[in-house]
């Protein structure tokens, strides 16, 4: 099924999608039950992003009777995903399920929720670790984090990706739920960026949050306060 267009972002149409972030959101959820979610949505929104964006080619092949026509999948091995840590690390093993031969990036960037708000609605972020592989012109960059809320992490994400001379053919932030704000912001500061998402929930608290969301899928995930 292909991606649903929105203005801004794309929206990943799948009932077992759906499925699953219902069960994400639900409070009763688990954390074991909560990561093995991530894990699997991970991995069917890496599956929905090969079907909707990635090409193939016409091949043969000699089956044990007799040679026959197929197809291949083309860009396999030109991913790069990069994994927000650490609230991703759960949703980028499920996309390493479709992408097995993908190549790696970490960013550690977190927000100062202490800080508060500023009046852009912006917060302040710090990065803490960047690792990141070569970037080429003809690669896939998809860049991982469960919660696109205000933008302020994904910006400075995507500020270290671009200025370390990342130059790739398609550029994808994804996530599991996304604030109006976020997708927004991201559509101004970097049009680059095609934004998927699984949903683009109502709007942000106060606080920042993500409402309905699904609550800090870092603390869900790893079972911490």
């Amino acid at each position: 099924m292909p991606l649903d267009a929105r203005e801004h972002a794309k929206v990943v149409d799948h009932n077992l999608a759906k499925d699953l972030l219902t069960q994400l959101r639900d409070e009763e959820t688990e954390q074991v039950a909560f990561r093995k979610g991530l894990v699997r949505l991970g991995r069917l929104c890496g599956y929905e992003l090969i079907d909707s964006v990635m090409s193939t080619e016409r091949t043969t092949v000699q089956t044990p009777l007799t040679e026959t026509e197929g197809e291949r999948v083309t860009g396999l091995d030109d991913v790069v995903i990069v994994n927000v840590l650490r609230a991703a690390t759960p949703f980028v093993e499920g996309l390493l399920k479709a992408f097995p031969s993908a190549r790696q990036g970490v960013i550690s960037a977190s927000r100062d929720e202490e800080a508060g708000r500023g009046d852009d609605g912006s917060f302040p972020i710090a990065v803490d670790y960047v690792k990141l592989p070569d970037v080429g012109p003809e690669d896939t960059v998809i860049v991982a984090d469960p919660m696109l809320a205000t933008g302020s992490t994904m910006s400075a994400v995507l500020e270290h990706l671009l200025d370390d001379g990342a130059n790739p053919e398609k550029l994808f932030v994804l996530s599991a739920v996304s604030a109006p704000d976020g997708v927004d912001r991201l559509a101004r500061e970097c049009p680059e960026a095609d934004v998927v998402t699984v949903a683009i929930d109502d709007h942000l608290d106060e606080n920042g949050f993500i409402v309905p969301g699904l609550g800090d899928a870092g603390d869900r995930a790893f079972g911490t306060n």
